[in-house]
């Protein structure tokens, strides 16, 4: 974009404004209009002379518009200046095929990043795609347009756009024109959300004040999921929960796909009911075996409803029509003939909800799975009605193509919170628009091929859907689709998914259900050995992670903080940290390295440290970083490192079978000894209560690092109310990394209890790594070891 640094003269407007909600400009091809939602969020709308299907469907945006519009604007030929230091310069558009939108001018050296769901490097200049929800069956590296496009790109000039349109669209960030970015529509209001801030935190942070934050997931939704496409009877399912169970392998819930519904993957969708009762005999029996073993149940659902099915006559009142107000018929779709769920429709919702969802919860269900909800066929002659949102005409399928995930998400959301006000969603979904995380969605990134390159794919799209304000962005651990029988690509999968927001190996296993289908088990209890106790170990760390992946979640929750972060995020002032595609931090502590090729037992992985120090997790090895490094990793091994001066809290119980079998009694702090003070949160609650924040039911462990020379002092503190099942007495291990002070003294409140003693974890000598236990009753602590 053309940015017009401080010092310009400024052109002035010939016409004065008052201080209104809205300002206006009038140009030979339309009217400009700017309004203010917050001090750095400028709303930018262009109405083209004649232009009539000007309607804003997506309920993206939940700010309201301050009372005044104070931004700085003026126009220059067909050009419109923004604002006042940091100047952006748009030119509206009239693309080909009666597309509208804007252009804006890139700088030499400038990057672009986000745009949703994307198998593209991190900075999209020089890339043109759809705005465009797509299925894509088996991709890799180089898929351009998934599953969910989020309009919001953030600039390495300081400022992000968001286009709030869920049209049918394209982003061309300097593929045409190499000095320009263009975003165009077919249809809705032409507008662009400009966003300033001083860092891509900032910037971040602003977008979800204006679409939302995630509230707090179930924290079981942070464990280990069995699942797979498709556990085909109740024997089936039980059988391999009991292998789970058998080899001590923790794990929170199952996820039925969609033969739980039917016998076959063709014409059955609409059943929304377990038909086969043969294969299926007491489903509500079966999810309650399930719970007691505390493993919860998640079934998949999807918005077509096929001739032929149990709900079809039902469904058609339902359903999106055509021109002449009859049910729109899919002829060639899939799955088979059928219709499509007009979901804008209030009376859809409600009958989905009543007819299936609430249903099925009252059998036990505890959590849903959304899928081809881009919708996956939706010609452009099938019509919705957006009637109960306040609009008179039908629309074409293309001009809210995008807003139907996001309205099936709000569905569900808001049906789950009036029936159930103080339990938390759970909802893997497929697809979405910019605001969707409000709804509680967990959203993974599509049938992505069982591939070392499906497996690359996975990290520039996780941190594009991230910088794009989806938190929870994950993929099918192992891969989906095709393969062959890769022991080696499936723990490297799970490795690098040890770190995502949702942990969940999924793929193909069909067997008899589809024998021209490649099978391949998800579930770490039927991988062979030695893979088998290698994926144990994975899935432990994991479960050892949970206070603090937790606290990740509640970081979003309370301040939009991302739960992973491209190393751009976190290091913006390193130009070599900026084009590093291949690496993320989980929160801000912890730099995870994945294993992305073939054949590591010969081959070695390189990879970057940004500035700083940084610990090797497992040694006591600091280096400081804005170097390359090498390294040979076996495959039960990994790479990750944690920024000096962390805190990083873990779990100190390793024989959890699932969430609900810890209750954070005893607690690991791993100092990582730096020369600044230091701090890290634990945040603990039920894991159910969705108002758990609101009603102070919570407690929040604060822990603070302060070194010198003569002595490290820790101090411990908690704030919140507490909650149900919460440790009346903790157990805390705190393992010091690096701190060399020589005195041996442990001081509690100020009372000498202990010398400590110094085991070596690396063999580099007392001093630089020693343990110490600590009783804990939740009363202030001062703990100095001098």
């Amino acid at each position: 974009m053309k940015l017009i640094i401080a010092g310009i003269l400024f052109l002035v407007l010939t016409s004065v404004f008052s201080q209104a909600q809205v300002k206006k400009i009038a140009v030979a091809k339309g009217v400009w209009t700017i309004s203010d939602f917050a001090p750095g969020i400028t709303k930018i709308v262009f109405k083209p002379k004649g232009y009539t299907s000007d309607e804003n469907i997506t309920g993206a945006v939940i700010l309201k518009p301050l009372s005044c519009a104070t931004t700085a604007a003026a126009k220059k030929d067909d050009y419109l200046l923004i604002g006042k230091g940091l100047q952006l310069s748009i030119k509206n558009v009239e693309g080909a095929n009666g597309y509208n939108g804007f252009q804006f001018s890139l700088k030499d050296g400038e990057q672009i990043f986000g745009g949703g769901e994307r198998a593209l490097p991190l900075n999209r200049r020089g890339y043109k795609f759809n705005l465009y929800n797509n299925p894509w069956y088996g991709y890799s590296e180089g898929a351009d347009n998934l599953n969910f496009s989020v309009p919001f790109f953030t600039s390495s000039e300081g400022y992000g756009l968001f286009f709030d349109n869920a049209s049918k669209g394209y982003a061309d960030i300097g593929k045409t024109q190499p000095d320009t970015f263009e975003a165009a529509f077919s249809s809705g209001e032409i507008n662009v959300y400009i966003i300033r801030g001083k860092n891509y935190k900032e910037i971040l942070s602003s977008f979800h004040v204006l679409t939302g934050k995630q509230p707090l997931p179930p924290r079981w939704a942070m464990g280990n999921f069995q699942s797979r496409f498709g556990y085909t009877s109740e024997a089936q399912a039980k059988e391999i929960n009991d292998k789970m169970h058998a080899e001590n392998i923790p794990h929170d819930a199952i996820i039925f796909d969609l033969f739980w519904f039917g016998d076959s993957i063709k014409h059955t969708l609409g059943n929304l009911d377990w038909v086969n009762t043969s294969r299926w005999p007491n489903p509500v029996k079966m999810i309650a075996d399930f719970k007691k073993k505390k493993v919860h149940t998640i079934l998949i659902t999807e918005p077509f409803i096929l001739e032929g099915t149990r709900q079809y006559n039902a469904a058609k009142k339902y359903m999106a029509v055509d021109s002449a107000g009859k049910p729109f018929m899919l002829e060639d779709f899939y799955f088979g003939r059928g219709g499509l769920l007009d979901i804008f429709r209030k009376d859809a919702g409600d009958w989905i909800w009543k007819n299936h969802y609430k249903k099925q919860i009252a059998n036990g269900v505890n959590g849903w799975w959304t899928d081809l909800g881009e919708p996956e066929k939706h010609p452009e002659p099938l019509m919705h009605n957006l009637k109960d949102l306040g609009f008179k005409r039908l629309f074409k399928a293309t001009e809210v193509h995008n807003a139907y995930g996001h309205y099936w998400n709000k569905m569900l959301f808001e049906n789950y919170t009036k029936a159930y006000p103080t339990t938390r969603l759970f909802h893997l979904n497929r697809s979405g628009f910019a605001g969707s995380q409000r709804y509680s969605i967990f959203p993974w990134s599509g049938d992505v091929s069982r591939s070392w390159s499906g497996l690359r794919a996975q990290l520039p799209l996780m941190l594009g859907m991230s910088m794009s304000g989806i938190p929870y962005i994950h993929a099918d651990a192992g891969g989906f689709a095709g393969g062959n029988g890769d022991n080696e690509l499936y723990i490297r999968w799970l490795q690098f998914a040890a770190f995502t927001p949702v942990f969940r190996p999924h793929g193909t296993a069909l067997y008899e259900a589809d024998p021209n289908a490649f099978s391949f088990p998800s579930e770490a209890a039927l991988i062979d050995e030695p893979y088998r106790s290698y994926a144990k170990e994975i899935i432990r760390q994991r479960y050892s992670m949970l206070p603090y992946n937790y606290t990740l979640a509640y970081k979003h929750t309370l301040k939009g903080a991302p739960l992973v972060a491209p190393l751009y995020y976190q290091f913006p002032d390193d130009t070599t940290a900026c084009k590093v595609n291949d690496q993320f931090m989980w929160g801000e502590n912890i730099l995870v390295i994945p294993v992305l090729e073939k054949d590591t037992n010969s081959t070695t992985r390189k990879y970057y440290l940004p500035k700083g120090d940084w610990y090797a997790t497992g040694t006591n090895e600091v280096t400081t970083g804005a170097i390359f490094k090498e390294q040979h990793v076996p495959i039960n091994k990994t790479i990750s490192y944690v920024k000096a001066g962390s805190i990083i809290v873990t779990s100190g119980n390793n024989t959890a079978a699932s969430t609900a079998d810890d209750n954070n009694s005893t607690l690991v702090v791993d100092y990582y000894a730096a020369a600044q003070p230091s701090q890290a949160e634990v945040y603990e609650d039920d894991g159910i209560n969705k108002q758990a924040i609101v009603d102070n039911k919570y407690q929040l462990l604060i822990i603070k690092a302060m070194p010198s020379p003569q002595k490290l002092v820790f101090n411990v503190a908690t704030k919140g109310s507490g909650y149900k099942g919460a440790p009346a007495m903790r157990k805390f291990v705190f393992n010091v990394h690096g701190y060399t002070a020589a005195g041996p003294g442990l001081y509690i409140n100020g009372t000498f209890k202990q010398r400590i003693k110094y085991p070596s974890l690396d063999s580099s000598g007392p001093g630089n790594y020693y343990s110490l236990e600590i009783e804990y009753n939740g009363l202030p602590l001062k703990i100095e070891i001098k």
